[in-house]
């Protein structure tokens, strides 16, 4: 079955050019079934590639998915068109009276902030606590998965002395979850930030498991029963390119930077990465999106009302 987004959308071009089933919101109003209503909360500068990289993995399943894009609402963006957002995205107000199965809060570049200090932070605690009767379940990710366990849990995220850059291995620590059906004993991903959460922290508070983690650069993946929620602090949703394109603008601005660990072949920048994190990606959303379709209600009215068994 397909995604379900605006025929004008640039994903959706893009996403039909790759073989991903699309629909327009047209044709699906034509369809007797309910698909499941995934938000997408984007803090990410470049809005469309991220968009793209969210899109491709949740549309990838044999569900039926209703894709919208929200943003925060008092927050402008520098670097997509003002047209684009008008266009294709609602404040988290007009969004905040519906619900959704599923809701994904992307990572945003403040990495260095203080969370009290982020313009939005208050509208975003805002958003967390929405979620507790409005959202079946919720994947943060990167700094957005850092915020929502800080908010839940006050778990803090610390600077790192030097920036985790590059691809690293990464061991399935919970090979019986459902959210890891069908994972490798170890699994290579993506990652770019200048902090990290401490596995000592995330173990001392109750409820939290963690599901992937790495010797290198800390834990990654992490089940958060209690608040219906996932929260991912790496990247694998990102395109083959994304840690290149990293690397070659800070190299253009003569920004110091390493070359990314155990990305390039023979960790050589001028050939070209390959991608080895793709087929992981696609399961780790799959799965994510099965055990919604498995548990969410029927009636989107009942989200937040139930006790999941």
């Amino acid at each position: 079955m397909p995604i379900t987004l605006p025929s004008s959308l640039p994903a959706f071009d893009v996403l039909a050019r790759e073989g991903v089933s699309v629909m327009s919101h047209s044709r699906a109003a034509r369809q007797d079934i309910r698909p499941l209503k995934i938000a997408l909360l984007n803090l990410m500068p470049k809005k469309i590639q991220t968009e793209n990289q969210f899109a491709r993995l949740i549309g990838a399943t044999p569900l039926q998915i209703d894709l919208r894009l929200i943003r925060m609402s008092a927050h402008r963006t520098k670097n997509t068109a003002a047209e684009h957002m008008a266009a294709f995205y609602r404040p988290f107000r007009q969004a905040r009276k519906e619900k959704f199965d599923g809701l994904i809060i992307t990572g945003a570049p403040i990495e260095h902030l203080p969370f009290k200090d982020v313009t939005y932070w208050d509208e975003l605690c805002e958003v967390f606590e929405w979620t507790q009767t409005h959202v079946h379940s919720t994947f943060g990710v990167c700094w957005g998965g850092m915020a929502m366990i800080h908010h839940f849990h006050g778990v803090q995220k610390h600077l790192l002395e030097k920036k985790a850059f590059g691809c690293f291995r990464h061991q399935n620590l919970a090979p019986a979850s459902p959210f890891l059906r069908g994972f490798s004993d170890d699994v290579l991903i993506p990652v770019s930030r200048w902090t990290e959460m401490k596995q000592d922290e995330i173990d001392a508070a109750p409820g939290l498991v963690t599901l992937l983690g790495s010797d290198e650069v800390g834990p990654c993946l992490v089940e958060d029963a209690t608040h219906r929620a996932l929260y991912i602090f790496n990247h694998l949703e990102y395109d083959s390119t994304t840690l290149k394109d990293e690397f070659d603008r800070d190299t253009a601005a003569g920004s110091p930077i390493d070359v990314p660990v155990n990305y390039y072949p023979d960790d050589d920048p001028s050939q070209m990465p390959t991608n080895r994190w793709r087929s992981h990606a696609h399961l780790l959303y799959g799965n994510w999106i099965n055990e919604i379709y498995q548990s969410t209600p029927y009636d989107l009215d009942r989200i937040g009302t139930e006790v999941r068994d």
